[in-house]
């Protein structure tokens, strides 16, 4: 089975806006907000790399790293990490951009496992991730740490 590369799949630079509904009583974004924007274009990115379709299995390594305010433009990254028999790991990144003044900081990241399933519901291979770059190779040798780390903790 050839692969696909990294790149044929990623979500670069998908804008979101964040609106008054979209904030808490302090003033910033919700956190299940982002959850809900991350897991749908994480899905995205999964779906294009496999051509199936593909469930949410788990979330690895949730980071809140800074709050998104009112006005600010949400710019998320997500791309396939690594594949295995029948999952994929794919990687998502969220920068908040002040419209005003174009500054960005860096608010979320986490790793998202799926599992593509047939008509069947049942799991069914998916083909294989290319990483291309320096950048893309680390992640996909990261993702088996990741991977194996989750591996030994289900089987204590």
């Amino acid at each position: 089975m050839h692969g696909k590369s990294v790149s044929e799949s990623a979500i670069i630079d998908q804008v979101v806006e964040v609106f008054p509904n979209d904030l808490n009583p302090h003033g910033t974004l919700f956190g299940g907000r982002v959850m809900q924007i991350v897991d749908s274009l994480a899905a995205i990115v999964a779906k294009r790399h496999s051509g199936l379709v593909c469930v949410t299995l788990g979330i690895d390594s949730v980071r809140f790293l800074s709050p998104a305010r009112r006005g600010d433009i949400l710019v998320c990254k997500a791309s396939v990490n690594r594949t295995w028999r029948t999952s994929m790991e794919v990687g998502v990144k969220v920068i908040a951009e002040d419209f005003r003044t174009l500054e960005h900081k860096n608010i979320f990241s986490a790793y998202f496992t799926f599992v593509a399933i047939g008509d069947d519901e049942k799991p069914i291979e998916v083909i294989p991730v290319v990483p291309e770059t320096p950048e893309q190779m680390l992640r996909y040798k990261q993702a088996e740490m990741r991977r194996q780390a989750r591996l030994s903790v289900k089987s204590s």
